[in-house]
């Protein structure tokens, strides 16, 4: 058993009204599609109202190459991480001189040396901290992120862990995609970091957070076109298929009772939904799947909505405003993410103090 002890969340720099970015949009590709006011209402049937971008609206208009988009992640990243690395370690009363190992999670632009190991250099943080970048995780790297903490701190029951989510999918817009996979990805990816920290189970802390009791990863087999990459001259290029909403309608109860039976609880049971918001069709899906009331999905909602979908930070977003609302001791919840392979992570989770 490990513990959730703090997570923060950064925005990037620039924050932008989705209205602003739908007029963006019929400049770049109002003469390249017959339709396009049919196709723009996707930006207001997403129930997003703003999102943060690592560059202003502008820079979007002219076509950037994969090494001018690379390069704006690596520092944006290496910017907002410090921040948020630095900000986790604060509120959590820990120094970074504690910390055993750092899991940089991201799919959205490359680095090597990986950015963890450029923030660890920007903050002078010493030299033997465990270092586990993980990539191509995508929706699910937020929940994912989070698991394998866990399982270090099984190992290592002494052990305090960061695990920081950072995605700049803004950055992988593609100025000549005129599929619909590009426009949908317009219409929903954001910017964000997030970071948290996990410790093991004889570590005290000074407040409450949520105990991980168990954990479960999902691969759903031949199904890598479902969702990722494509990556070409220009970069990388988002794949979505139509079918995802029916997808998890179908897939995720019978993956989300195995779990349940396992840990010997029912869907009744889970009073918090930390799920990833990947749009508004996937948290209605969740909904019909599991047969849970829209207010479950209340959180996720309002974080799709005020952020968009950053991919791997996300759910972590969802999951700081739930440990804001400070929910009473013993009360459990799932914590829930989708991403490509096609993938699933969830962990049990239970709020109470640390030590206890």
């Amino acid at each position: 058993m490990s513990f959730i002890r703090k997570v923060v969340t950064e925005n990037a720099p620039y924050h932008v009204d989705q209205k602003e970015i739908v007029g963006v949009v019929r400049n770049l590709f109002g003469d390249r599609y017959d339709d396009i006011e049919r196709l723009l209402r996707v930006f207001g049937n997403g129930q997003i109202e703003g999102r943060y971008f690592a560059a202003p609206l502008d820079w979007f208009e002219r076509e950037r190459g994969l090494e001018e988009k690379n390069q704006l992640y690596i520092e944006e990243a290496v910017r907002m991480g410090s921040r948020a690395v630095a900000r986790c370690l604060k509120e959590a009363e820990v120094a970074k001189e504690e910390v055993d190992a750092f899991f940089f999670v991201s799919s959205s632009g490359m680095s090597t040396p990986t950015i963890d190991a450029r923030i660890m250099n920007e903050l002078q943080f010493p030299p033997h901290v465990k270092r586990i970048p993980l990539w191509g995780l995508g929706c699910a790297g937020g929940a994912s992120g989070i698991s394998r903490a866990h399982d270090y701190c099984l190992a290592y029951p002494d052990s305090k862990v960061l695990v920081l989510c950072i995605e700049l999918c803004s950055l992988t817009f593609q100025r000549s995609d005129l599929s619909k996979s590009n426009l949908i990805g317009t219409s929903l990816f954001a910017d964000g970091a997030a970071c948290a920290l996990v410790t093991g189970r004889n570590v005290k802390a000074p407040s409450p957070g949520f105990y991980i009791r168990d954990t479960q990863s999902t691969l759903m087999q031949n199904s890598e076109d479902v969702m990722g990459w494509d990556i070409k001259d220009e970069g990388l290029h988002v794949v979505f298929s139509r079918d995802i909403p029916k997808i998890i309608e179908k897939w995720l109860k019978p993956n989300v009772d195995l779990f349940l039976d396992k840990l010997g609880k029912t869907t009744e049971e889970i009073i918090h939904f930390v799920a990833h918001p990947g749009g508004k069709k996937v948290l209605t899906a969740y909904e019909k799947a599991l047969g849970m009331p829209e207010e479950k999905t209340d959180v996720s909602r309002n974080v799709l909505a005020n952020y968009g979908n950053m991919s791997s930070p996300t759910v972590l977003y969802v999951l700081k405003e739930f440990m804001e609302n400070n929910p009473s001791k013993g009360e459990e919840g799932l914590l829930t993410a989708l991403g490509p392979g096609f993938s699933s992570e969830m962990l049990w989770l239970e709020w109470g103090d640390a030590g206890s």
